[in-house]
């Protein structure tokens, strides 16, 4: 008896809580989630018939060439430094984020990577893109005679 586990019934209490909760509960309440990622900051995705505009709130970027944009195939990839220091000023109260801003940013549908257009004005990083339409030309197909 002493060396029975009492976590021995919960063996199994994620296949139940999966099962309970349709199997993608977590990813369902994220949105609803606090943020744990310290590198987090405002986005919006926009979606217009073959295009994208995605908007990111990056206030503080004091320069152009800190912020670097990415893209492969269905990703997005968005690095910035975004430095807040008011000189005189000690910080109390940190509710902005600053420091170093990444994200991964799964796209909908695969981008044309020389078509993409990214523009920074009042704080917020615009990026245009447009969708890869793969060319729908037939091929043929040699047939070998088998031996």
């Amino acid at each position: 008896m002493a060396n029975e586990n009492p976590f021995t019934p919960f063996s199994d209490w994620t296949k139940h809580w999966q099962q309970f909760f349709q199997n993608d509960f977590w990813g369902n309440i994220q949105p609803f989630l606090p943020s744990s990622n310290k590198s987090s900051s405002g986005m919006n995705i926009y979606k217009k018939d073959n295009e994208l505009l995605i908007v990111i709130s990056l206030p503080g970027l004091e320069k152009i060439e800190d912020a670097e944009v990415y893209v492969s195939y269905k990703t997005l990839e968005v690095k910035a430094m975004i430095n807040l220091n008011f000189q005189g000023f000690d910080l109390v109260e940190e509710g902005i984020f600053q420091g170093q801003f990444e994200k991964m940013i799964p796209l909908p549908f695969p981008v044309k990577a020389d078509r993409i257009e990214a523009t920074y004005h009042n704080g917020l990083l615009f990026i245009h893109l447009h969708r890869l339409i793969p060319e729908e030309q037939k091929k043929k197909i040699i047939i070998k005679k088998s031996k």
